[in-house]
């Protein structure tokens, strides 16, 4: 395992960059010496270890205790890869299991700041179970609905990524960072190194950001904020309506407030009012104000919606969807909502998955969660069915059905389909004026049905897809606009 380069903070800057003044009180596992030379009997291992005391500072590779990042408490720890590498003994995983207990304990979240090249091989198979450890920890930690926060140095290698670090809710890494499993000393020669880089894993969809240092504090302090821990939390309010000239709010809206209605900011509207816009005459003319380019997508409404957005990105399997949008945000009083985004293309099942897992996370840390539906309908192309475009439909459904927090969906456009229903809040959802929602597209419809193209018109005013309708047949609560 290399040693540290010069240029590499320690354990101990990596916390100061976070808690400044705010200060941190490092705590300590009850002492477990080891046998001479480790459980092994690895020769030259306790000289290792008292060099590497001495070249640090540190008694072992992990420093650990409470914090405060912000104005939010949190249990820090924090790997010293001047320490062998960083690597994972017995003794590490102590201060790691400790380091999960005090959070467990004190119901605090876990900030984990992980520069390791993995476990420590003079240990043999005792180092290799402390990962056992600590996804055991985690998972308890997990079920409590106590958010785990990562920032992946350099390097985060090996074991480590695997657990403290790719098994947290989110994943921040410092650029240039080397993250992977395969370390540099045992992957291919001829591997891309790209691919072991904290920019690749963010275009693999295993990493939620990249920032630099200088940012990371406020980053870490945001995101300690909207994950909580948090208790009794309201329902996400319904968005207002956004203009086509380029996201005026509508009537009862505004940057960070999102009000549906104007006498009630933040409210929901109630089932069945009517809105300030004109509805369209026609199901051709709910279609086609759907697919106007000039209406506001998601950005917009995100952007108005929200004071801060903190990115969720990719699915955890190798591939991202760039037309979903995920994360949690913060409204301007301080409200924290999680959000899924379509932005009027077709969905892919990485797209899904993101949203499966955004659902999930939010629903374990009791926060409500907002999904603003536009899309066509799901992808359907050969590669979205290689990649399972089923089951990640199937799975989004499932996260939505599963939730006990309560969850709102605005249709800003097209719904398309399951594609579109997938995201759509059963009896908690509602519909701008220039949407539609449908079982089919209207122009499929007519071909299915072996119409000519000249009903596709009449088509879509049988398949009752305009705001108007969707509200009669009881599927959407209002419409917003």
């Amino acid at each position: 395992m290399p040693d540290a380069t010069p240029d590499r903070a320690t354990a101990r800057e990596a916390i100061a960059l976070l808690t400044g003044a705010a200060g941190f009180t490092e705590h300590r596992p009850p002492p477990s010496p080891l046998p001479p030379d480790g459980p092994l009997g690895w020769a030259g291992y306790d000289a290792a270890r008292e060099r590497a005391s001495a070249r640090t500072g540190e008694e072992e590779s992990v420093v650990y205790g409470a914090g405060v990042v912000g104005d939010y408490p949190c249990v820090l720890l924090s790997f010293e890869f001047g320490f062998l590498g960083g690597s994972l003994g017995r003794q590490t995983g102590d201060r790691l299991a400790a380091a999960y207990e005090l959070a467990l304990t004190r119901r605090l979240p876990l900030l984990a700041l992980v520069a390791t090249g993995g476990s420590r091989m003079q240990e043999g198979m005792v180092a290799l179970t402390q990962l056992q450890r600590v996804a055991a920890a985690s998972v308890r930690l997990r079920a409590a609905g106590l958010p785990q926060i990562a920032v992946v140095r350099d390097p985060t290698t090996g074991g480590g990524w695997a657990t403290v670090g790719a098994g947290a809710d989110v994943v921040l890494a410092l650029p240039g960072a080397q993250v992977g499993f395969a370390g540099s000393r045992v992957r291919p020669p001829d591997a891309d190194p790209y691919a072991y880089s904290a920019e690749g894993q963010f275009a693999a969809g295993q990493v939620d950001a990249v920032v630099p240092a200088d940012e990371l504090t406020a980053t870490v302090t945001h995101w300690l904020r909207a994950l909580g821990p948090h208790e009794g939390l309201p329902a996400a309010p319904v968005p207002g309506a956004l203009s086509a000239g380029g996201g005026e709010p509508g009537a009862g809206a505004g940057t960070g407030s999102g009000a549906g209605t104007p006498s009630a900011a933040g409210a929901a509207p109630t089932a069945g009012s009517v809105p300030a816009a004109p509805l369209p005459e026609t199901g051709r003319e709910a279609v086609a104000r759907a697919r106007d380019p000039r209406r506001p997508r998601a950005e917009a409404y995100l952007a108005d919606y929200f004071a801060v957005r903190l990115p969720l990105h990719g699915d955890r399997s190798g591939s991202t969807d760039p037309g979903l949008l995920c994360g949690f945000g913060l409204r301007a009083d301080g409200q924290p909502v999680a959000y899924v985004a379509q932005c009027g293309t077709p969905t892919r099942p990485a797209g899904y998955r993101a949203a499966a897992r955004t659902i999930r996370l939010a629903d374990r840390l009791g926060i409500p969660v907002l999904t603003l539906v536009d899309t066509p309908g799901a992808a359907n192309d050969a590669e979205a069915e290689r990649a399972g475009a089923g089951a990640a439909i199937a799975d989004t459904f499932a996260a939505i059905a599963a939730a006990r927090i309560p969850v709102t969906t605005l249709v800003i456009g097209e719904g398309g389909s399951g594609g579109a229903l997938a995201l759509a809040a059963p009896g908690n959802t509602h519909v701008t004026v220039d949407s539609y929602f449908s079982v089919i597209a209207p122009e499929l419809a007519a071909a299915i049905l072996k119409r000519p193209p000249s009903e596709t018109g009449a088509t879509a005013d049988q398949l009752r897809l305009r705001p108007q309708d969707l509200v009669d047949l009881g599927f959407a609560r209002s419409i917003v606009g």
